[in-house]
C-alpha cells in the first residue's frame, strides 16, 4: 500500500470545508475538523481521517443530525446527563467535557455522562481539554460491540477507550488506550493496506484465533459472531480477563449511568448509533498547592526517563510524549495518508463541493 503526505493546514481546510457541507456551521465544522486531525496529528492513522469515510456514511445515512441540539436532561452541582439526540459525536463530547470543567473549577470535580450520541473520535482529546486548564480529565466512550469477553465468542462490548490527562512539564501525561487489544479502526486500516492480522488480536465467529481483517470486519458488522479480544489476549494465561474488566468500567461509567445503551445494542436501533461517553473533570488542587503536585508528577516521570534501559534500548517514553512529539513532525513533513484514503477523500470532496480544498501530495 502505497502512502503520500499531504500538508497539514491545506488538510485542515478541506476537512473544515467537507463538514459544511454536510451543514454544519463553520464554528462546528472547525470543532469537528481539530478533533478528527488531533488523531492524524498524533500519529493514530485508525482515529483520523481515515474515519472520514465512516462519518460520511453515517451523516448520509441520517444517522447524525447536524442541526442536534444536545441537552442536559439531569443535573447537580458537581454531574449532568446529556443526551445528545444523535449529534456528532465531537460536538456533543466537547459540549460535555466543557460542562464537566466549568464544574471542577468551581466545585472541584465534575463528572458529565452522555447517551444517544455518535463516534466521538479519540477519547485522549476531551481528556487533553481539562489538562489544558490546569485539571485532571477523564474521557470514556464505549462503541459498537466488537470485544470477545474472556472464553466468550459473541462480541459483547466494544472497544471502550479510556483516556486519562494530566499537566506535568516538559509534557502532559496523556494515556489513552482501548480496552481491546486493538481498536476496530486498526483492522479497518489493515484492511487497506491488504494485511493479514498478527495472531492473538481477534477471533472467528467459533472463537478461534484469525489473522483474516476482512473476515473480522464482516462479522463485526453483521453480528455473525467472534470479535476482537481484550487487552491481554484470550483467556487468563496472559490475563485477558483485565481487558474485559477495563472495559466493563467504561461500559457502566457510560452507559449505565447515562441511563444509556449498552454496547451489544449499539446500532440495532435502525438509523441510530445510541453510543455512550463519559467525561469527567478534577482540581487536583483539593489535595494541596497545585504547582507542588505537578512538580512531583514531573519529577518522577523524569525518574522514569531516566531509570536503566533494557539491552539495546536508549530510551524509554512516558505517555503522551509519542503523539506530542509527532505533532511538530507531522506539522512540519505533513500528514501520511494511504492511497485508498486518500481516494475517500476526493470522492467526499466532490460529494460535499469541497473538491477545490483536497489537498495535493507533497511527494507527487
Amino acid at each position: 500500500m502505497q502512502y503520500h503526505r499531504v500538508d497539514y493546514t491545506a488538510l485542515e481546510k478541506f476537512c473544515v470545508q467537507v463538514f459544511r457541507g454536510y451543514g454544519f456551521d463553520e464554528e462546528k465544522s472547525s470543532r469537528i475538523t481539530d478533533v478528527l486531525l488531533d488523531a492524524d496529528l498524533s500519529g493514530i492513522e485508525s482515529h483520523g481521517i481515515q474515519r472520514l469515510i465512516r462519518y460520511h456514511k453515517e451523516i448520509t445515512d441520517g444517522m447524525v443530525q447536524p442541526d442536534a441540539e444536545p441537552e442536559i436532561v439531569h443535573e447537580t452541582p458537581l454531574s449532568a446527563v446529556v443526551e445528545g439526540h444523535d449529534a456528532m459525536g465531537q460536538l456533543v463530547g466537547c459540549q460535555a467535557m466543557e460542562l464537566a470543567i466549568g464544574k471542577a473549577k468551581r466545585c472541584g470535580f465534575g463528572m458529565v455522562t452522555v447517551r444517544n450520541s455518535n463516534h466521538y473520535g479519540i477519547a485522549g482529546y476531551y481528556a487533553k481539554m481539562a489538562a489544558e486548564q490546569g485539571l485532571i480529565g477523564m474521557s470514556m466512550t464505549n462503541t459498537e460491540a466488537i470485544m470477545v469477553p474472556t472464553y466468550g465468542r459473541q462480541a459483547m462490548l466494544g472497544t471502550n477507550p479510556i483516556a486519562f490527562a494530566m499537566p506535568a512539564k516538559p509534557v502532559p501525561f496523556v494515556f489513552d488506550a482501548a480496552t481491546t487489544v486493538v481498536p476496530r479502526g486498526k483492522l479497518e486500516v489493515y484492511v487497506k493496506r491488504g494485511n493479514g492480522l498478527p495472531l492473538g488480536w481477534a477471533v472467528d465467529e467459533n472463537g478461534r484465533d484469525c489473522s483474516d481483517p476482512d473476515r473480522i470486519l464482516y462479522n463485526i458488522i453483521h453480528k455473525t459472531g467472534g470479535g476482537i479480544l481484550p487487552l491481554g489476549g484470550s483467556g487468563s494465561e496472559t490475563s485477558g480477563y483485565k481487558g474485559y474488566g477495563f472495559g466493563m468500567l467504561c461500559e457502566i461509567a457510560t452507559a449505565i449511568l447515562s441511563g444509556g445503551t449498552t454496547s451489544n445494542y449499539i446500532y440495532k436501533t435502525p438509523g441510530r448509533a445510541n453510543i455512550a461517553h463519559c467525561f469527567l473533570a478534577l482540581d487536583y488542587g483539593m489535595f494541596g498547592d497545585k504547582e507542588a503536585i505537578e512538580n512531583a508528577l514531573s519529577r518522577f516521570l523524569q525518574e522514569i526517563r531516566d531509570s536503566a534501559k533494557a539491552e539495546g534500548q536508549d530510551r524509554i517514553f512516558i505517555q503522551g510524549e509519542k503523539e506530542a512529539e509527532a505533532h511538530e513532525r507531522v506539522r512540519r513533513d505533513g500528514v501520511p495518508l494511504n492511497e485508498k484514503t486518500y481516494a475517500e477523500m476526493k470522492m467526499i470532496g466532490e460529494y460535499t463541493g469541497a473538491a477545490a480544498y483536497l489537498p495535493p501530495c507533497l511527494d507527487l
